[in-house]
């Protein structure tokens, strides 16, 4: 077998494979002996039809498929023989391909790159920490309070933090447009539910007014028909209410489940939760650094043939999640993130020599299961079922590479507040 390699653009290899046609004639010979005693031809008598007639009538056949046979059993032969790591299926391409001639072909493929990583220890990352202070405290209990709010209607022009119940019709041009209009819709004025522009002229009305609102649609609006675009709302007002806001005693404890010690349980409990909230995003946003760092150090070519995969495959979670399509450009972008991470993830476990932690795992799939009623069925689920352990064992791994990479990567820490931790400020 003589092998000869090409270089393609990028990942691309094209293997050139030549047979000697004594080794596919021998195989064809072969077969068709074998087939003799079985073979049912006119005028001859079961098992005595002549190995000529055999040939000449199934020769060409049973060559086509002892070829098929050759060429997928001699490529794997040839990669082999050649360091190759295939990334993706061949396409095989026959030149020579004829009974009694040299069985030549050329298969087309795409390689796994040769990664070499960056040292770790030279990445610099920022950490962030944060203490949660008795103001950060108290203000999630106001915010608590505001959403026990009882609302009650008075007779005067709205104001900021009133609710106020609105109908409206929106133009463009003189034209009503799809989704603009509404009726009795409760808007609370200062939430900022609302395109920008739009509640604050709602602000100095009071029952039974009418008016017209004008706005411009942002420039990144999500209906893109309207985006940037100038629209006229004709609005009435049907009610205007201010809020009453309960007070923080035992009673207001008990509507967040606290049976005993009051106020004082309750604050305990918030805490609790905010700290374990700003654990878990500092934690995220400290593993999105650290891949953010290994991608920016370590700049790989990855196969197009695994991004396409990958790209279809978001496609199809975004699809049965939901979540709507997202446009062709940022899937393709996203999957070959996904990929580059994936291929020096797997360099990195290597190079670490990490083994899955069975404990972390048991973890990870108990923390889960505390969001269900019934805890203990989900756990068993989840450990039965080999795809969805093998996902939680890949978030583990994940886990256990960031803290790898923080041991060793420098880290420098970066003081924050919990509320910049938890509303990070808008960047567009």
């Amino acid at each position: 077998m003589q092998v000869s390699v090409e270089t393609g653009e990028g990942l691309e290899r094209k293997l050139k494979v030549q047979v000697p046609a004594e080794t596919v004639d021998a195989q064809v010979e072969s077969r068709l002996k074998s087939m003799q005693s079985r073979v049912k031809v006119d005028g001859f008598r079961p098992g005595k039809v002549p190995f000529s007639v055999v040939k000449q009538r199934y020769s060409t056949q049973v060559f086509q498929e002892v070829a098929g046979e050759v060429m997928q059993n001699t490529f794997r032969d040839a990669v082999t023989q050649e360091n190759l790591r295939p990334a993706s299926a061949p396409s095989i391409e026959p030149i020579s391909f004829e009974l009694g001639q040299p069985l030549e072909y050329v298969a087309t493929f795409e390689v796994y790159p040769e990664i070499e990583l960056a040292p770790v220890s030279e990445l610099n990352i920022e950490k962030l920490s944060a203490e949660i202070e008795d103001k950060d405290v108290d203000n999630l209990l106001e915010t608590l309070r505001k959403q026990k709010a009882i609302w009650a209607e008075v007779d005067r022009p709205s104001k900021e933090g009133d609710r106020v119940t609105v109908s409206f019709k929106g133009s463009i041009d003189g034209e009503l447009f799809e989704g603009g209009s509404a009726e009795n819709v409760p808007l609370v004025l200062g939430s900022g539910s609302m395109i920008p522009g739009f509640e604050e002229q709602f602000v100095g009305l009071a029952k039974d007014a009418e008016a017209t609102v004008k706005i411009t649609f942002p420039e990144d609006y999500s209906a893109s028909e309207l985006a940037g675009k100038p629209a006229e709302f004709a609005v009435s007002v049907s009610k205007v209410e201010a809020s009453e806001l309960p007070v923080f005693d035992d009673a207001f404890a008990k509507e967040f489940g606290v049976e005993e010690g009051g106020m004082e349980t309750l604050r305990v409990d918030v805490r609790n939760n905010m700290q374990r909230e700003l654990s878990n995003r500092i934690s995220l946003d400290l593993k999105t650094k650290v891949m953010d760092k290994l991608l920016e150090a370590n700049p790989i070519e990855v196969p197009k043939a695994i991004v396409q995969e990958e790209a279809e495959a978001l496609k199809k979670q975004a699809s049965a999640q939901q979540t709507g399509e997202p446009s062709a450009e940022a899937l393709a972008s996203e999957a070959e993130r996904r990929v580059k991470l994936g291929m020096i993830l797997s360099d990195l476990v290597k190079a670490s020599e990490l083994k899955v932690d069975r404990a972390r795992v048991d973890e990870r799939i108990e923390t889960m299961a505390k969001d269900y009623e019934q805890p203990d069925e989900f756990v068993n689920y989840y450990k039965s079922n080999p795809q969805l352990l093998q996902g939680v064992e890949s978030m583990v791994v994940e886990d256990m590479i960031v803290d790898w990479v923080v041991d060793q990567a420098k880290i420098s820490t970066v003081k924050s507040s919990f509320d910049e931790i938890m509303k990070p400020t808008s960047t567009t």
